[in-house]
């Protein structure tokens, strides 16, 4: 009978999100483009050559352990586990068995991988029931937010900062517009200005934002929650909202989570005050968000991974135009 995860947190990960793969990448992008055969095999030397050599953490890998002991909260009678992950890779069979080497010097209980040897590994995230999928492929993540079958983040890389995190929970960060919701208030934001932005918000308080990419994993992490024991106030799974949003535009995105049935733990309405100062302190396992001005501090300090906006998103223009006329600008400036 086959083994049903509908009810399962199914978490895909690349290799390279999930152990530090640099150095090997290095080597293929340096050839890639003048010689991509020659690319192809000194990468494969190397990963042979160094396969039995322990590999660093990628950026994902706290989050990855923490996932993963969640599941000491399962109950015995449930046919199916609370998080799955999945490793999905663009390495060979052969070059990928260096990962599976780490995962088994780790006894990480991760059991199901798919090595495609180059192929986009995005095709498969529907097969493996996939909820969210994190990579260091910017065309990969583009695929898979374009396809809309589940949530995808380019990670960043590891952290600076040393500090530990708490593997007993695990703990998410999420910025609000065009990430949980979608980009429609953004678009307004970034094209009539922040009065204007607050006086829709104000005015939309009782409607509902639309969904956003990442609304279904919070939905899951939500159901997740109500798998595990006890009071959902302590449950070891944790979710934050950072948002730049504030008064009089906060409103909209409680009574939308009320109508989503979602519990959220902490909600930060920053009103334009740095994010990392309060992601510092709230010690994420992972951070999301659609901008890199949020992400670019964030990421020195917590795992942080980029949501990208849709191919066809009018938001995705914007921001390219806006940060044209400020590379312009700067030019002008220095001259």
């Amino acid at each position: 009978m086959p083994i049903d995860l509908t009810e399962t947190l199914v978490v895909g990960i690349s290799a390279t999100a999930l152990f530090d793969l640099s150095e090997a990448d290095e080597i293929f992008k340096q050839k890639i483009e003048s010689d991509p055969d020659t690319a192809i095999d000194e990468y494969r030397t190397f990963m042979l050559e160094h396969e039995n050599e322990p590999l660093h953490d990628g950026t994902a890998m706290p989050l990855v352990r923490s996932l993963l002991n969640i599941n000491s909260h399962r109950s015995s009678d449930s046919s199916s586990p609370i998080v799955e992950v999945v490793v999905i890779s663009r390495n060979s069979p052969e070059t990928g068995f260096r990962v599976l080497n780490e995962i088994r010097r780790r006894k990480l209980p991760i059991t199901r991988s798919a090595f495609t040897a180059g192929e986009a590994s995005s095709i498969y995230l529907d097969a493996f029931y996939v909820d969210l999928f994190l990579t260091t492929n910017e065309e990969d993540a583009q695929e898979v937010i374009d396809s809309r079958v589940c949530a995808s983040a380019l990670v960043k890389k590891p952290p600076q900062a040393n500090g530990e995190l708490n593997e007993e929970q695990v703990r998410f960060a999420f910025d609000a517009d065009a990430v949980l919701f979608s980009e429609d208030s953004e678009i307004i934001n970034q094209t009539d200005g922040l009065e204007e932005f607050w006086r829709s918000e104000n005015e939309k308080q009782d409607i509902p934002l639309q969904e956003g990419p990442y609304a279904n994993l919070l939905k899951k992490l939500s159901k997740v929650q109500e798998r595990l024991p006890g009071r959902i106030e302590y449950s070891p799974v944790k979710l934050a909202i950072m948002t730049a949003r504030n008064s009089p535009a906060e409103m909209r995105v409680i009574k939308t989570l009320r109508s989503w049935n979602v519990y959220i733990d902490q909600a930060f309405f920053l009103g334009g005050l740095e994010k990392s100062r309060f992601l510092k302190a709230f010690k994420p396992h992972i951070f999301f968000d659609d901008q890199d001005s949020h992400l670019d501090p964030a990421s020195g300090e917590v795992p942080s991974a980029k949501v990208l906006y849709p191919s066809n998103s009018p938001l995705k223009k914007i921001m390219k135009d806006k940060a044209a006329c400020r590379k312009v600008q700067l030019e002008a400036e220095e001259q």
